[in-house]
């Protein structure tokens, strides 16, 4: 083999290792670049994020549910300022759930998850409208699924009084599923009694299922 093609496929196998290590290097600071635009992402809401508050306002021991590890859920008690408007506590008791967990670990709702609107209707219906990233950020699977919509509901029944079933939606509209396995198309029955347990199992009695009418 002639030295110039020698040297030409020496000068073609080193530039093709440089432009692999060059696409790896490339990579791992988009990753690292992306990771990091979203923790300023999740810091800019948290700071701008304006805090619920209202005239009737009082330091109260709310009952929030967190993930209790294995895709259980456990209440944790905690002291928030809550209102006295049923409409206004849910938001307040929901956004401690999703924005304030002890530890990343008892998340059961993703963080960049927004409450659009929450409202009640006269037969004691509450619908709880939630970002899109409820769902596209939310790990897929069954137990997580169950658990992120247990908490809500729970949280909901242990905090705020005379509310019977909630309603889920997701960017204004119904969605049949969480993230392709919880449905969403029913309602889930809300329910203090079962809320005051010590730890409840998304797949147990406990758990709260969507109801047969819709």
């Amino acid at each position: 083999m002639p030295k110039n093609y020698k040297i030409a496929l020496v000068v073609l196998a080193v530039a093709v290792v440089v432009g692999l290590i060059s696409v790896r290097s490339l990579r791992r600071r988009v990753t690292r670049l992306a990771q990091e635009q979203k923790i300023d992402e999740q810091a800019r809401k948290a700071v701008l994020a304006p805090p619920i508050s209202t005239p009737t306002d009082t330091p109260t021991t709310a009952t929030i549910f967190w993930a209790a590890g294995a895709d259980k859920i456990a209440p944790v008690q905690v002291q928030l300022p809550l209102s006295a408007d049923p409409e206004q506590r849910s938001r307040q008791v929901l956004r401690a759930l999703i924005s304030n967990p002890p530890t990343a670990g008892q998340r059961t709702v993703p963080a960049d998850t927004d409450l659009l609107a929450f409202y009640i209707l006269q037969d004691g219906t509450a619908v709880a409208d939630f970002s899109e990233t409820l769902g596209s950020e939310m790990p897929s699977g069954i137990l997580s699924e169950q658990a992120a919509v247990d908490s809500i509901a729970q949280t909901l029944g242990a905090n705020v009084p005379n509310l019977h079933r909630l309603k889920i939606l997701i960017h204004g509209q119904e969605a049949d599923t969480l993230a392709g396995h919880v449905d969403l198309s029913g309602f889930f029955d809300l329910n203090p009694t079962a809320a005051s347990a010590a730890v409840v199992s998304p797949t147990t009695p406990g758990g709260h299922a969507p109801s047969a009418t819709p």
